[in-house]
């Protein structure tokens, strides 16, 4: 008897969307290869900041890796998620809404990733190539993908089964499909920052901080001011994450990335702003944080598809979001799950069946998300919708201040029956 050769999946993209691919498509059946232009994992490193993970995902998470119990070594309960209004002016915060059973969990980016690149082989992995371009075979049973290799500055081709676009909200798969489809500015950019208080724990900013936020280690903290809004919450080892959303123009970003270079003198003018603006304790928060970067928000409107012949999008790349729901990650990790088990079921010799499904469970749900998060940004930064007046924190009756709720996201406690 001779084996079945095994179908492979070129996943482009090695961030938590590609890793959660990866993960998923193995236990499926497939060999997969992960192209990454990175020239190395970001195991340890600083990269990026904190996430939340909600119960779903946590599941998803610790049935990939060997030791469950290393996801909630690696995270913090988020098991209250609390909108509070600031008067900048008074220096006096009072609760708007608060929800006890969040039930979700906080990670930091490079925690989360290193946990899960290190649960795969790392042959999977091509650090340092970079993604050119790729075509279809005439039959729709190949895909060949080319990278160039940078350690020997040559472009590699590799043929798979299924190319899947795990390359972020600047996705060039999914322009090469939708050339004109845009990403659509929020009109706001956020000022976001980890504090690592690692030996500082009794310092007068940690138990200052500590006093007017009591419930750190286990609450997400929004609070609203006149026209803006703020996230706070503790990251496992001594770390504190905050964002600060402010209205802007549209910066002029630089290559794919989505945060942009800031000076000396930008933030010694956010810190003079701060002050104007937040409770002294967060703003000490602010001034002791480290190389503070913006990172400008973005989303675009939902996609009519996510799949072509054997090219699939999930992640970013498939439903770019704006933040203010914990979505992105989350939406990656269960678009990753629900393609495992679509492939799975249908085997690869029914490819188009399992896209198919894929996409009919996936795109309604993260169409709804993207722009239920969308929605929360705008009433958060007291910006206009078509059916209501901007949400005032100071006027805001108990109705108005429900709709803050991370729990109101559609679809947030729903399993796909795939998955059951």
């Amino acid at each position: 008897m001779t084996l079945k050769k095994k179908p492979k999946a070129v996943i482009v993209g090695g961030s938590i969307a590609g890793v959660s691919c990866a993960h998923a498509l193995i236990l499926a059946g497939w060999d997969v290869v992960v192209l990454e232009k990175s020239y190395q994992a970001p195991t340890g490193s600083p990269t990026g900041a904190g996430l939340g993970l909600d119960p779903l995902s946590l599941r998803l998470i610790q049935s990939w890796i060997k030791d469950p119990e290393l996801l909630n070594k690696a995270t913090l309960p988020l098991t209250i998620d609390q909108n509070d209004a600031v008067d900048g002016e008074k220096k006096v915060r009072w609760t708007l809404t608060r929800d006890e059973s969040f039930n979700c969990r906080a990670a930091h980016w490079a925690d989360l990733h290193a946990l899960l690149y290190h649960a795969l082989p790392p042959t999977l992995f091509l650090w340092g190539h970079h993604f050119q371009s790729f075509s279809i075979s005439s039959d729709k049973r190949s895909v060949e993908v080319k990278a160039l290799a940078h350690q020997i500055n040559e472009i590699i081709e590799i043929v798979g089964d299924l190319l899947v676009a795990a390359d972020g909200c600047l996705s060039n798969i999914r322009r090469s499909f939708v050339p004109h489809h845009k990403l659509r500015y929020s009109g706001y950019c956020a000022w976001r920052g980890v504090l690592d208080f690692s030996g500082n724990e009794n310092s007068e900013t940690i138990m200052g901080i500590q006093k007017a936020y009591p419930e750190l280690g286990k609450c997400l903290y929004f609070s609203l001011g006149s026209g803006t809004h703020t996230v706070l919450y503790e990251l496992l080892n001594n770390r504190l994450n905050w964002l600060w959303y402010v209205h802007q123009p549209e910066p002029d970003l630089k290559g794919n990335s989505m945060t942009t270079k800031v000076s000396s003198d930008m933030i010694q003018a956010m810190h003079k702003e701060a002050e104007n603006m937040w409770l002294p304790e967060f703003v000490s928060v602010i001034k002791e944080t480290s190389h503070p970067f913006i990172n400008a928000i973005y989303d675009s409107e939902p996609l009519e598809q996510i799949y072509w012949d054997n090219v699939v999008l999930i992640g970013d790349a498939a439903h770019p979001t704006t933040p203010h729901a914990l979505g992105s990650t989350n939406m990656s990790v269960l678009d990753a799950a629900v393609l495992g088990q679509c492939l799975k079921k249908w085997g690869a010799e029914n490819l188009q069946s399992a896209l198919e499904e894929y996409q009919s469970i996936r795109l309604p749900v993260v169409s709804k998300q993207v722009l239920h998060a969308r929605k929360m940004g705008r009433i958060k930064q007291g910006l206009v919708l078509p059916d209501r007046q901007p949400f005032d924190p100071k006027t805001a009756n108990p109705e108005d201040c429900q709709e803050l709720q991370q729990k109101l996201m559609p679809f947030f406690s729903d399993v796909p029956s795939i998955l059951v």
